[in-house]
């Protein structure tokens, strides 16, 4: 586990420079009496004092207080740390959310070529109310995505065939994961043809927030492919530009591939994608699936990304 902490906390009720103060104040919109105080991503700024020292070394007479590059927090002990979004600082009793890192520069606090806040500064929002003074510790807890991937088959789930279109789906994944640079853990399962077995494993992936849930099997029009049937009922949004487009995509060369039921959507804080249960089809699905993924993760979630 990886602590820091609070050297000293600052706000102002006008846009640049913070004045030091004994206690932050935080609900929901930020802190309290700050002008970044309202709903939005950047409400709560925080920065190292390891790039402030940097900073004080390369400008050398240039002197600087605690605030001073519009930060809320100046912190200590989390330089080391890669910071991604949706990872949570601990403070006191409050609980923040990374929502960036960096920001475009204003002209006060270019110097020398060096841009402090815009290129090392973290910015959160609140994710638990509270107050933050100085001295208290900082944990660090890094945000993990969740993915669970189930295969529907009778058969594969009696052993009869290898299940190849789950781990297919598990290495795009893993590559993509990989690729963008986060934490994550991979679950997989695999279950015959039972609407009351997914039901089951779909209640249990919202309750632990789940990020990724993609099924593999059950999207045809067969008697035992329920996969569809019971996704549908429990997305809360449908998002059909994906699946439509896929379809369309393959389909004018393959027209088989027209005929699956697939659909993708949201479930509580899951993105939920139902892939048909060919290995060929698997790698078509995801190939385009995973253009969009993390755009749709940072809609969900209200992070303005553009």
């Amino acid at each position: 586990m990886t602590e820091g902490k609070v050297l000293s906390v600052s706000l102002s009720s006008e846009r640049g420079p913070k004045k030091s103060v004994q206690e932050l104040k935080l609900n929901s919109k930020g802190i309290i009496g700050d002008v970044h105080a309202k709903i939005w991503n950047r409400q709560v700024s925080i920065i190292d004092i390891s790039h402030i020292n940097k900073f004080r070394k390369l400008t050398e007479a240039r002197d600087t207080e605690f605030g001073e590059f519009a930060e809320n927090i100046t912190s200590e002990g989390l330089h080391d740390i890669d910071f991604k979004t949706f990872d949570q600082l601990k403070i006191g009793d409050s609980i923040l959310e990374v929502t960036q890192v960096g920001k475009p520069f204003h002209d006060e606090f270019r110097e020398l070529g060096n841009y402090v806040m815009p290129r090392v500064g973290i910015f959160c929002r609140v994710k638990k109310e509270g107050s933050i003074k100085t001295g208290d510790k900082i944990e660090f807890i890094p945000k993990v995505y969740k993915a669970l991937i189930v295969t529907l088959s009778d058969r594969a789930s009696a052993g009869e065939y290898e299940d190849k279109s789950g781990p297919k789906v598990k290495e795009f994944l893993e590559t993509y994961l990989k690729k963008i640079k986060v934490r994550y853990n991979i679950d997989h399962k695999i279950i015959p043809d039972s609407a009351n077995e997914l039901r089951e494993i779909l209640i249990s992936a919202k309750k632990e927030k789940c990020d990724f849930i993609i099924t593999t099997g059950g999207t045809g029009i067969g008697k035992r492919d329920i996969t569809v049937d019971v996704v549908q009922e429990m997305l809360d949004k449908e998002i059909p530009g994906v699946m439509e487009m896929i379809r369309m995509k393959y389909g004018q060369e393959k027209p088989n591939a027209l005929l699956s039921r697939g659909v993708a959507g949201v479930m509580d804080d899951s993105l939920v994608y139902t892939l048909p249960g060919s290995v060929r089809a698997v790698q078509e699905y995801m190939n385009e699936i995973l253009k969009t993924m993390l755009h749709l993760v940072y809609m969900l979630h209200s992070i303005d990304a553009h």
